[in-house]
Parts: C-alpha cells; structure tokens; sequence
C-alpha cells in the first residue's frame, strides 16, 4: 500500500471516528422570549443553559434562540431547532404551549419540556416553580415596610401563574397591615422596559411606595430609583444592581439543576414525560438577599416565613379566604389544592379591579 493511500485510509477513518462522536454528543436546544441580557426571567433559565455546558462538556452541544415572540413565530423557531438536530428542547415561556405541542406531534423522537405550561404528551414534558411562595415572602415584607400603604404591582399577563403571584402577596401584606391597597396595573408583556417604566412611574403617581412586578427588565427598579422613597423587588433574577434601596430582595429562579437532571434523562434514556412544580423546599424558588435597608425585625419575620414555607409548616394559600366576590373559598385551616391554583382566575377578596380578560 502506497503512502498516500495510507494517509487517506488513515483521514477517512479519522473522519469516521470524528462523525460518530459528532452524532453521540446530545444537542440540547432553549427557546427565550427575552433577551439573555434582561437581568430577568431569561437572564437565569440561560444560566441555566451555561450550567449544563460546565456540568456535561463537550457530551453536550447547547444551542438558543433569544427574543422569540410567542404564537407562530414561536412555532418556527422550535420547528427550525428540531430541524438542526436537537434531542432536547426547553421552551421557557406560557405563550409557547401550543407551538410546543405542535411542533412535538411532529417531531416523535425529539423531546420537548414546556416551562409553566399544563398541556403534555407522550415527548412533551411541563416545569414551572412555585413563585407564589415567594411572592408571600414578598407581600410581607411589603406590608411592613409601606408608610403610605398603597402597594403597586406590575403584572404581566392575566393568566394563573401571575393571578396566584397578587393573591399570594396580598394575603400576606394584608396579614401584617389591614389598611393596606394593592392598585395593579397590567403592561401585556414579559420584557419592555419602555412599559414597565411607564406602569412603575404610574403606579407611583397614584402613591405606591412599593412596587413589586411579574416582568422581566430592571426597568422598574430605575424608576423607583429614581423617584426616590420607593422599594422594589427582584423578579426572576436577584437584581443586585439595585441593592440595597430600592430592591430590598429578589425571587430567584434556580433552573440549572432541573436543566442537568433532565438533560441526563434524555443520555441514559430514563426521559419520560412528567409535570414539575417546585418550590422553596426543593431549591427551584429562592429569596434573594434581604438588603441592609429592610429592619432587622422584619428581615427575621420574612426568614421565619420563608423556612415555614420550605419546611411545609406554612401554605401561602391557608383559610380562612374569600374570593373577591364574597363567597367562601376556604375555611379555616384549609389549603387550597394544586387544581385550584394551576387554574386560579380570580382575586381573593380585598384586592379592588377586575381580572382582564
């Protein structure tokens, strides 16, 4: 044999070796309606996505698409990474439901995890945190801490998840001050600065001193910075930024181990569709640190709820309440169930405005 037919015996079966290792890498895909840059709710699922890069190496190839609006472009931008050869997709927003389970009918062999979604099939999977745990973590220090009593509140859009985050923060703001007024502007949007300055500028207007929002940019925490006297709250990510006035603490959602235990099911072939919620308790909602500006009484008051919560010893949603209209909801000591709160559309009562439709 000549040398060069040597050399290219040799390259083609180094080619070989480098196409089958190529095909053994899993390729793991995340769909963002945000930036990775919002500071926010994309911010930490793509901290997410880095910390399944450290964790596998070069086993795993990670690709993302930023800024996906939801509906039909949703749909293309999943039908485009499925076509690129992806095993695992994370679709991290609600809009993305039905583009996911579309895209999943036909795409049988690639699975697909929907981020707080209800909706499965057989490769797609649902996951969501129990961001109302710490919304009452929130409420109360809200409660606490307001002098002109009016709480302001940024929602996004009016589905469950962000109906169960007002209640929950109302409840327990309520708990430590009767007199206190929630006023709740709705921005119809994840991400837009622009608009959650605007709402955060409004909502001060009518005298909010404490701004919570369920939006994604740090938008709100300069508005209040600048307005001066008013406190706000991290939303996804800890918003440090803006510590230790006006953001006195965060909600933080830690996806990264969900993203590796889920990535290593689809490796070993133990990937079966699931529905996840966790909390506090299992580490997938976390309290940012409570900053210097908070008392020190309060600080231990919301640590002291928080544990309560981790431990199972309190349940944000615990009777005696009332839905907005009057009638009974639950009765003392009872705890709402999980259907209830994946389905919540109404306020409870004491909270003034209707629910958008």
């Amino acid at each position: 044999m000549t040398l060069s037919r040597v050399l290219t015996t040799a390259a083609l079966a180094l080619g070989l070796a480098t196409t089958a290792l190529a095909q053994d890498k899993t390729k793991v895909g995340f769909i963002y309606v945000g930036p990775i840059g919002d500071g926010g709710w994309t911010f930490e699922h793509d901290k997410g996505r880095r910390a399944v890069e450290a964790h596998f190496g070069d086993a795993v190839e990670t690709v993302y698409r930023e800024s996906v609006p939801e509906g039909a472009d949703a749909e293309r931008a999943i039908t485009e990474m499925a076509l690129q050869g992806a095993d695992l997709i994370f679709s991290t927003s609600f809009g993305y439901m039905e583009p996911t389970l579309a895209v999943a009918a036909k795409f049988p062999n690639v699975k697909f995890e929907h981020a707080t979604g209800y909706k499965t099939a057989p490769n797609v999977s649902t996951y969501s945190a129990r961001f109302y745990e710490g919304r009452a973590v929130q409420g109360h220090i809200a409660g606490r801490m307001t002098k002109s009593n009016i709480i302001g509140y940024i929602a996004s859009f009016p589905i469950p998840e962000v109906i169960r985050g007002i209640n929950s923060a109302y409840i327990h703001a309520k708990k430590v001050n009767p007199d206190v007024d929630f006023k709740i502007v709705w921005a119809y949007t994840w991400f837009d600065p622009a608009k959650e300055a605007d709402a955060a500028t409004a909502l001060i207007e009518q005298g909010a001193d404490v701004i919570l929002q369920h939006t994604d940019s740090t938008a709100p925490q300069a508005a209040a910075e600048k307005a001066g006297g008013v406190i706000t709250f991290g939303q996804a990510s800890d918003m440090s930024e803006y510590a230790p006035l006006p953001r006195v603490s965060s909600i933080i959602d830690n996806w990264a181990p969900y993203y590796i235990a889920r990535t290593q099911a689809v490796i070993d072939g133990s990937w079966e569709s699931v529905q996840t919620w966790d909390g506090i308790g299992a580490g997938m909602v976390g309290i940012g640190e409570i900053s210097e500006a908070v008392p020190a009484d309060i600080r231990d008051e919301a640590l002291a709820l928080k544990n309560a919560i981790a431990k199972g010893a309190h349940h944000p949603f615990t009777g005696p309440l009332k839905k907005q209209d009057g009638s009974d909801w639950l009765a003392a000591g009872e705890v709402a169930d999980d259907g209830t709160l994946l389905g919540m559309n109404f306020y409870v009562e004491g909270i003034s405005g209707q629910i958008p439709n």
